[in-house]
């Protein structure tokens, strides 16, 4: 069994072929799937898939393109998300500075109220870092302490930022840009990641794997990063496969 730990099934790309797409995962021996909120409504729309199939869980997030409109009534509503059924983490949530579409003031005090959120409720975090390593890691070590119960996703760092977040006992999650001609440099960072602390995500639709390039990502095309990771590290699909599945449930609580 796969398990995709991030994507976004609730977005307008799969209104016209959602139980379609979720077939073909089943097919792929995709097991379950984390839809991971990206917002109020978002999340919204991911506790109602998570309601709705058995083998579909959510995530609550604001996403830090958010900041800048995100109230106190945003929030309670944030909140109230939390009590529902099979919310299992909280994220995304993080820093963007690369398109700064909210001010990093914003980002930085929204991203502190989710991270306090997430130690009331001891749920594991899903971190989104685009070019802001240093306060990333900063407020996260303010606001949680030296050790933080999530993942880095969509891990695009380089091995010194791999360390930081092996230091704070963080999984890390890989997405099919792995399989991209030109990430050979992400792909030697692959081989320096603990067998126990790494995760499979597609991030669909985003993101689709070098094979199906410029097309829309689903959850079944997990199997083709857990082959690429199988062939990185040299061991075989069945052992990724066993070893993501079994972080994923850990950190998750599945």
């Amino acid at each position: 069994m796969l398990i995709d730990t991030h994507c976004h099934l609730d977005f307008k790309d799969f209104d016209g072929d959602r139980e379609d797409v979720l077939s073909r995962s089943r097919a792929d021996e995709v097991g379950i799937i984390i839809n991971v909120g990206a917002g109020l409504e978002s999340t919204l729309r991911s506790i109602e898939l998570a309601e709705k199939y058995d083998h579909i869980y959510a995530s609550a997030g604001i996403h830090p393109h958010d900041a800048d409109v995100t109230n106190e009534t945003g929030l309670e509503l944030f909140r109230s998300y939390l009590a529902r059924k099979k919310i299992v983490a909280i994220g995304e949530i993080g820093l963007d500075y690369y398109k700064n579409i909210s001010s990093k003031q914003n980002q930085k005090k929204l991203f502190i109220m989710l991270l306090e959120e997430a130690k009331k409720k001891d749920l594991p975090i899903i971190i989104h870092n685009r070019e802001a390593h240093e306060d990333v890691f900063a407020v996260l070590k303010d606001v949680m302490g030296s050790k933080v119960k999530g993942v880095m996703h969509c891990f695009s760092g380089d091995c010194k930022i791999l360390k930081e977040c092996l230091d704070l006992g963080m999984f890390v999650s890989f997405t099919c840009n792995i399989t991209f001609k030109n990430a050979s440099v992400l792909r030697e960072v692959v081989k320096e990641v603990p067998m126990d602390r790494f995760l499979l995500e597609t991030d669909a639709p985003f993101l689709a794997p070098q094979i199906l390039r410029g097309k829309r990502n689903e959850p079944g095309y997990v199997k083709y990063l857990a082959e690429e990771i199988a062939r990185i590290k040299c061991v075989s699909f069945d052992e990724i496969a066993d070893i993501t599945t079994k972080n994923a449930k850990r950190l998750f609580a599945l």
